[in-house]
Formats: C-alpha cells, sequence, structure tokens
C-alpha cells in the first residue's frame, strides 16, 4: 500500500482522526496541544491520533491529501475539516460540537 493508500484508510476507517506533533497525551507543539484540547472540550476523549514526528511518509503524504500544508489536520468522517485555527473557529461557533455529535462520548 503507498502512503495515500494508507492515509485514505486511516481516515475513513477512524471516525476521528487528528494527524499531530506527537501523541494526545504528549503533544509536541502547541498547535496540536490545542487540537487535542478542542476535541476534549467536544466530549471526544478518544480518537485516532497519527505522530507525524514519526513517519516523514506520513508527515508529507498527509499534506499532499488534503492539500493543506500544515499540522494539524482533522479529519471527520472521512471529511477534512481543517487545522487549529480552522478548528478553533467551528468549536467557538458551535459548529464542531454539532459536526461530532454521535461521535463524543454520552455525558
Amino acid at each position: 500500500m503507498d502512503v495515500q493508500e494508507i492515509i485514505k484508510e486511516q481516515v475513513t476507517s477512524n471516525p476521528v482522526v487528528l494527524y499531530m506533533k506527537g501523541s494526545p497525551r504528549a503533544p509536541m507543539c502547541g498547535f496540536s496541544s490545542t487540537a487535542v484540547q478542542i476535541l476534549q472540550a467536544c466530549n471526544v476523549p478518544l480518537f485516532f491520533s497519527v505522530n507525524i514526528l514519526e513517519d516523514q511518509a506520513i508527515r508529507d503524504g498527509v499534506k499532499i491529501f488534503s492539500d493543506w500544508p500544515t499540522i494539524p489536520q482533522l479529519y471527520v468522517r472521512g471529511e477534512f475539516i481543517g487545522g487549529c485555527d480552522i478548528m478553533k473557529e467551528m468549536y467557538q461557533s458551535g459548529e464542531l460540537q454539532t459536526l461530532l455529535v454521535g461521535i463524543a462520548a454520552p455525558d
């Protein structure tokens, strides 16, 4: 499987995927940390994450896959949502919470 097929499989077989620097428990940059905090605030404590620092092919490939130059990158139900700034805007407007309905853990 080439890297584009791997990425496609990851984003289509997991309801929420975050490509990030580090892991949810140990983010390696402020933007990745913010992205994790936003997902947790949306009551999505568990999600599939990919540490792009561990695989240069994934790091480069995800930018091509999404046509988006920065990390982190969020996918929900196979759809590219955006990076940290877009996640912040969507969270503040309530749009992200709506998008995550049915994925978020029950209160």
